[in-house]
């Protein structure tokens, strides 16, 4: 044995070539002899492969996010029997579905066997329950909803309506996530469930106006109660209650946790406590929210709570449910193209995506980028991807300066923000994302002394060259906005030239932070701005404010200066 080994030895010394090759075999057979034992003992699906074109399906109109289904590749289709399991999901059948024809085994049966990976073995927390249709105008699952076209998986979306109290969550086109806690439409074919997640590729997240629909089992109840829910104060009662908040609940038992529970659970996004007896309703112009009242009116003791206010007959008080208020989350591109260019223009850092998200919601239409920027496009801002010259879009995206660029756009929207708060807001931006902060090694290294000696000039040129050459240019300060979204939000629609909708400004308040706005500044243990930038700064303040008054408007608000 020894004398044959020694005999390979040197034919293979003399060979090097046949070693590796018959190495590489080895491995190569090894490899598949793995794969086949993979298959061993799983179940197989049925049915055939259908990928339906855009023009399928029952005929729902194509709005919004649906108009670009034909920009992306529809996945192959999750056949009739087959069985999705998300992450949560335990399987306890042991009986394997039939076999079926041999044409049917390929990449169907292995995508979903794909989708049955390790995480099953996790309890039992979210369970799959089919698919079903979707209307873009009367959404299937009514809470909150968020896009990413890019990093989209069944987990994430589970997890995210887990986290806020909602019994289902739904995943559609491959990259959305909808929430919601009844299911309010009927049953479609499972092959029109066919769209791969977008982060996910081994499960299937719905298809075009198709929501793969899983019920939480273990959605955390106090995620539900009122800690979750916003307080927006206390308001006198409005005349017509039985039409401003449709409907009612006499609970002698009242708490704050019953009366948003019991609205929640009517899928309306305001609750208001009334003493014992609990509405529910939408914000409307019979009952705005604007006029806020002193708390202490509302001050009686909840029946069922001791530490608690429960309002009384003539003062409400009021909290925002989890229920996404839905009239103006639809949208789309504009039906016929625009005759005039109109600049949504401000200085990096000032508020734009902000903006653009507030305009989208109150126009019912997409905005557009004079850039383009991918993470906007993956988080539902459709219009990015579309040439700004297109006229498709409601308005467009700019931070350019400069007479050529400006005079490109027939009239502009120009949002001036605090030049401190636009400086801190673009360099988070910069070395931290669109919603995410710099570190704080970037504060105080040579970073931040380089960006504001070379941005604080522009703050000021870019303002005094839109108030130049921009033709027909409505000013809009960030902070009035902020403070003031209803009256500014109609101001800046007027000038869109769409006729302002009340109730829908007044749903957009109730959304109107979105995903795309940066939850506050963080602070930081120091002041970052030196007595020097501070003085250079105030300079280019005293400048734009000259420069505005000089066009009959007011100056900037007084808050600019420094602190």
């Amino acid at each position: 044995m020894a004398k044959l080994l020694v005999k390979l030895q040197r034919y293979f010394r003399r060979k090097p070539v046949r070693f590796f090759t018959l190495l590489a075999l080895y491995l190569a057979a090894g490899s598949l002899v793995f794969l086949h034992s993979g298959f061993t003992g799983e179940p197989t699906v049925t049915g055939s492969q259908r990928s339906p074109g855009a023009g399928e399906g029952p005929g729902l109109p194509y709005l919004g996010v649906m108009q670009l289904s034909h920009g992306f590749k529809a996945a192959a289709t999750m056949p009739e029997g087959g069985r999705r399991h998300g992450p949560w999901f335990k399987s306890t059948s042991k009986e394997p579905v039939e076999r079926g024809k041999a044409g049917d085994y390929g990449s169907t049966r292995s995508r979903a066997l794909r989708g049955r990976s390790g995480r099953e073995k996790e309890e039992d927390r979210a369970r799959y329950i089919g698919c079903y249709v979707d209307n873009t105008r009367r959404r299937t699952l009514r809470g909150v909803s968020f896009f990413d076209y890019k990093k989209m998986t069944v987990f994430r979306c589970q997890d995210n309506c887990a986290e806020r109290g909602y019994l289902y969550a739904g995943l559609e086109f491959g990259a959305e996530c909808y929430c919601g806690h009844k299911v309010q439409a009927s049953n479609a074919s499972e092959s029109e469930c066919n769209m791969e997640c977008k982060g996910e590729r081994s499960n299937i997240c719905g298809g075009v106006n198709r929501l793969s629909i899983y019920r939480l089992e273990l959605a955390q109840e106090s995620a539900r109660r009122y800690g979750s829910a916003i307080f927006r104060g206390c308001f006198r009662r409005p005349d017509n209650i039985s039409i401003a908040l449709p409907i009612s609940q006499l609970m002698l038992n009242m708490s704050v946790d019953k009366c948003v529970d019991f609205c929640t659970e009517k899928e309306y996004p305001l609750s208001a406590l009334a003493g014992t007896t609990c509405h529910c309703g939408f914000p409307t112009t019979l009952f705005t929210l604007h006029e806020r009242e002193d708390e202490q009116l509302c001050a009686q003791k909840c029946a069922g709570e001791e530490f608690e206010s429960c309002g009384t007959a003539e003062y409400l008080l009021v909290y925002q449910t989890q229920v996404q208020d839905n009239r103006c989350m639809d949208r789309r591109f504009l039906p016929t193209r625009a005759k005039q260019l109109v600049a949504l223009a401000s200085f990096p850092g000032a508020g734009n995506t902000w903006a653009r998200h507030l305009i989208e919601l109150a126009t019912g239409f997409y905005t557009g980028s004079y850039y383009f920027d991918g993470s906007l496009y993956n988080k539902g801002f459709k219009g990015e991807r579309d040439h700004w010259r297109s006229g498709r879009t409601i308005c467009i995206k700019t931070h350019e300066s400069g007479q050529k660029e400006i005079e490109s756009f027939d009239s502009a929207i120009l949002l001036i923000r605090n030049p401190y708060k636009a400086l801190m807001a673009e360099f988070n931006r910069k070395y931290g994302g669109h919603i995410g902060f710099a570190a704080h090694a970037h504060w105080k290294g040579k970073e931040w002394p380089e960006f504001v000696a070379n941005y604080a000039p522009w703050w000021a040129t870019h303002t005094l060259d839109w108030l130049r050459y921009g033709k027909k240019v409505l000013v809009v300060h960030f902070e009035d906005l902020k403070r003031d979204l209803f009256v500014q939000l109609q101001r800046m629609v007027g000038l869109l030239g769409i006729a302002a909708c009340e109730d829908r400004l007044l749903c957009v308040e109730g959304q109107k932070d979105g995903n795309f706005k940066r939850s506050g500044l963080r602070k930081l243990e120091y002041d970052p701005y030196t007595p020097e930038m501070r003085k250079m700064i105030s300079g280019y303040i005293k400048t734009v404010d000259t420069a505005l008054k000089l066009q009959n408007l007011s100056g900037v608000p007084d808050d600019y200066y420094p602190r």
